[in-house]
């Protein structure tokens, strides 16, 4: 049983017009909040000089205003008033938590809870322990809500496995691994992955798990993972996980197997009907809480697109702009895995240092691949969908579309636009994106993007560099 890296790289479920408003902190269009949800705006929990554990210091709207937040809160009891100050804290200090645990968040610049955290955290580490269902995407501080609560949940004197967490990918998984790691750096905590290629030799002993679907299953079936004392189950990406063929039935199968007091926590960026038919069977009788934004935060990133002559020609268009790659660090979206090889091979042989990056290459170079990349060693990653939602690199200000997103159908993909360009314009930074267009169908799948985002996608000019360049630098300072 294996996990599908990113299931052809474009393949997606069928989009849904029925999502419901989003816990993130997105961005203002008010016709993607009924159309499509919202996007994955990335998140980083360790910023230095963070106002809160979002991460964001100053996050910023178009106007440069800030993002204002409404949390709205669902309880499963609902008798009780979600409006209680039982439901929510203004400081770290209130939560009751352990000296060296607060002593990790302080360390991670953390200096006061984000809104979702305020009433988040709470209901996480409530007693009993109740189920909880978050509409969250990237940026809101969700991951360090949720890693905060497995890390208060643990038991460190069993030296048993008591958290899972579950991630669609092995780059999604090992990036929240990053935070339990620094939040829990005081603590005697020991965590594992449960990702291909951890190779596990006997049976796990670690307090916390973190991994994909396909192989946690693997784990199980060979009798590594005892599930006897596992308190807490979180699930991150959920309408991700069901967009990756079998992912949703691995995570259920585990799920019948946990232990019926067990907390579940599942968080998801949209909540079609099939997402939330699949959030009530992983988290019955939850409380849930949602995030609004006043505005998305993609209207700070600066939107272009080039009209190419041919696809050779917009191969000769990339290799152009690559001094403008390098300013920062730029990813380029593709949709098929050979593309990202062929135009990776090709750059290179011109002289260009470039990488790719699909869910079929080997685990150790894909980790490789990825740790260079946020450590700025690597300064252009072409990749296919694998990494559009929730990685997020603050050194990122350009993201080129080499190919319009289109789902598994052939339909254009607001959705996976929105998370693929929200890897740059980090928490108010500058960022900008550029379309490639090539004909007439894949101009008409642009401007069907553009016309359900209600957004502006400037066209730059491919016939001269000299005002192309000063647009695009301009853009990107």
């Amino acid at each position: 049983m294996t996990d599908s890296a990113d299931s052809a790289d474009s393949a997606k479920a069928t989009q849904s017009n029925q999502l419901s408003i989003s816990l993130e902190d997105s961005d203002d269009v008010n016709d993607i909040v009924s159309k499509i949800g919202e996007l994955s705006t990335g998140e980083k929990p360790a910023v230095n000089g963070a106002e809160g554990a979002d991460g964001a210091k100053g996050a910023k709207g178009a106007d440069g205003s800030a993002v204002e937040h409404e949390v709205e809160v669902h309880l499963a009891d609902i008798q009780a008033d979600p409006n209680s100050p039982l439901y929510s804290v203004k400081s770290f200090d209130e939560l009751g938590l352990h000296e060296n645990l607060l002593k990790g968040v302080y360390e991670m610049k953390f200096t006061k809870p984000s809104k979702i955290q305020e009433r988040a955290l709470p209901l996480l580490l409530a007693s009993p322990p109740r189920n909880m269902i978050g509409q969250s995407q990237s940026g809101t501080g969700k991951t360090a809500a949720f890693v905060l609560t497995m890390l208060s949940r643990v038991d460190y004197e069993v030296n048993e496995p008591q958290a899972v967490c579950l991630a669609p990918s092995r780059e999604l998984a090992r990036q929240i691994m990053e935070v339990v790691e620094q939040m829990g750096k005081y603590t005697p905590m020991k965590a594992v992955y449960a990702i291909k290629d951890s190779n596990h030799k006997g049976p796990i002993d670690a307090h916390i798990v973190i991994g994909t679907p396909g192989t946690l299953n693997d784990i199980i079936r060979k009798r590594q993972l005892a599930l006897k004392a596992i308190k807490l189950f979180v699930l991150d990406e959920a309408d991700n996980m069901l967009d990756k063929a079998g992912l949703g039935d691995q995570t259920l199968r585990i799920k019948k197997l946990l232990p019926r007091d067990c907390q579940m926590v599942l968080f998801s960026a949209t909540f079609p009907d099939v997402v939330r038919e699949f959030a009530q069977r992983v988290a019955p009788q939850a409380n849930e809480i949602r995030l609004k934004a006043t505005e998305l935060t993609v209207d700070g990133i600066k939107q272009f697109y080039m009209d190419c002559n041919s696809v050779q020609h917009k191969f000769e268009v990339l290799s152009e702009l690559y001094s403008l790659m390098t300013v920062g660090q730029s990813i380029i979206f593709v949709r098929r895995r050979d593309t990202a090889e062929r135009i990776a091979g090709r750059l290179n042989a011109d002289g260009h240092a470039v990488v790719f990056l699909h869910g079929a290459m080997d685990s150790q170079e894909r980790d490789s691949v990825m740790d260079k990349f946020r450590a700025g060693d690597i300064k252009v990653l072409i990749t296919t969908n694998v990494i559009a939602r929730g990685i997020d690199i603050q050194q990122v200000n350009l993201v080129i579309n080499y190919d319009i997103p289109l789902t598994g159908e052939g339909i254009p993909d607001p959705e996976t636009y929105l998370h693929r360009i929200g890897r740059t314009g980090r928490f108010g930074r500058t960022g900008a994106s550029i379309n490639f267009v090539h004909d007439e169908r894949s101009l008409e799948q642009m401007e069907a993007i553009q016309n359900t985002l209600g957004c502006d996608i400037i066209k730059v000019p491919t016939d001269d560099w000299e005002a192309a360049h000063k647009v695009l630098k301009r853009a990107l300072k």
